[in-house]
């Protein structure tokens, strides 16, 4: 985000801290867990060693696939018979515009990191009081995640049998899908449920949404996601359903947050109280 609206997002605080400074009764606020500001050193670490751990443990499931391609064709049959089995229109249809798809090749490949680092920036330096709250909602998103990937394998519309799909990236020859072409043996193929550009950009659309002031900036915030699952299900990495997936983990992972700092991460003071 650029710094005019990064400028234009600092006013936010006065919406949101009015009901925040409401009187609360000691027992609750003794339950609180007051946020401490954050640490530029530690949380650049953190965010590196979570994400190194992260990709370790999704890249050391093992890759069952025999039962990854079984629980992909149970998928596409379940939606045909709900017909609700729109992937293969969206990909082929996006796929048929060279342009299109090739920017949603990079849009998958680059957006899910630089728009996440990006937010994170953002709550570290406008607001560092909802920084760690948004963060762990965040962390334990990404961490619940883990447990989908180990106990429901699943394969990615892209490598389903039959070739019903078209594997964009292989067709294109684009750079990016550490799933597709020589940079496949570097990710776990079966991991596709639950989705976590899903998971991402939602945290940051909603992140967005809470905390901007510029209605259009809100917007945006919320489109991202939604831009997001059209990318994902365009390049056949994915099926909608593991979009669902990604949205239960995130409601997870602010549901720790809710119970670690007794709110909402966006309900939290924008700065800190001073520390000792």
């Amino acid at each position: 985000m650029g710094e005019s609206t990064v400028t234009s997002l600092e006013g936010h605080d006065q919406a949101v801290s009015g009901p925040v400074t409401a009187p609360r009764s000691p027992g609750r606020l003794q339950r609180l867990r007051t946020p401490r500001r954050p640490r530029l050193w530690f949380e650049v670490l953190l965010i590196a060693v979570s994400y190194w751990t992260y990709s370790q443990i999704r890249n050391a499931v093992p890759e069952q696939r025999t039962e990854a391609l079984r629980n992909a064709d149970w998928i596409w049959r379940m939606e045909h018979h709900l017909a609700i089995a729109v992937e293969e229109s969206v990909n082929r249809t996006a796929n048929s515009v060279t342009w299109l798809i090739v920017g949603m090749n990079y849009y998958y490949a680059t957006l899910h990191f630089v728009l996440t680092l990006g937010v994170l920036v953002w709550l570290y330096r406008l607001h560092p009081g909802r920084y760690a709250a948004t963060r762990l909602a965040l962390f334990a998103t990404t961490a619940v995640a883990l447990v989908g990937y180990y106990l429901y394998p699943l394969a990615p519309p892209r490598l389903m049998n039959g070739g019903v799909f078209i594997d964009t990236v292989v067709v294109h020859q684009t750079w990016g899908s550490m799933a597709s072409g020589d940079l496949k043996s570097m990710s776990n193929q079966y991991a596709a449920m639950p989705s976590m550009h899903i998971g991402w950009s939602l945290w940051c659309g909603l992140t967005i949404f809470a905390l901007a002031t510029l209605p259009w900036v809100r917007v945006l915030g919320l489109l991202y996601p939604v831009a997001t699952l059209v990318v994902i299900v365009a390049t056949a990495n994915h099926f909608w359903l593991d979009a669902v997936g990604g949205i239960v983990c995130l409601v997870f992972g602010y549901a720790v947050a809710r119970v670690w700092y007794g709110a909402l991460p966006h309900a939290l003071p924008r700065h800190p109280p001073p520390g000792p």
